[in-house]
């Protein structure tokens, strides 16, 4: 089945470029899913903790354990908002920045070397089939319809 299926394509894909990240990320001691995070905060005003899971497609159980891990390990602070007094910003620290610095070369990295293997034409033909993807699944339109 893994030549005939889009899944196994972008599993398989998903994959290999995730263990990637990990592997990178392991060398500084972190993971790819802190990479994520710091990669998705604000490195000046902070990011508001509510807005920051939507952003990111993560589940909120998921995202609560990582900022704890990045807590722990003195990469973010959480400050009280400014603009709601309910609210907590995820600020970084000097140590975040740092490590949202190497997160960042690592994927900036990655994007030069697929673009100096692959033509921009075949880029942008990939780029319009995820977004498509992307549609069909959001819109559940890989449903079957009862007739």
């Amino acid at each position: 089945m893994r030549d005939k299926t889009i899944d196994y394509v972008l599993r398989s894909s998903w994959i290999a470029v995730s263990k990637m990240y990990n592997e990178e990320a392991g060398k500084k001691g972190s993971t790819m899913a802190t990479g994520f995070v710091l990669l998705n905060l604000d490195p000046d005003g902070g990011t508001p903790s509510t807005s920051l899971g939507p952003k990111m497609g993560i589940e909120s159980t998921s995202l609560s354990r990582i900022l704890k891990s990045m807590e722990d390990k003195a990469l973010i602070v959480r400050k009280p908002n400014p603009e709601d007094g309910r609210g907590v910003l995820i600020c970084l620290t000097d140590f975040g920045v740092e490590m949202r610095e190497y997160s960042k070369s690592v994927v900036l990295g990655f994007d030069e070397k697929v673009r100096a293997h692959i033509s921009e034409e075949d880029l942008t033909t990939f780029k319009k089939v995820a977004k498509s993807i992307i549609e069909i699944v959001s819109n559940k339109k890989y449903i079957k319809q009862k007739v």
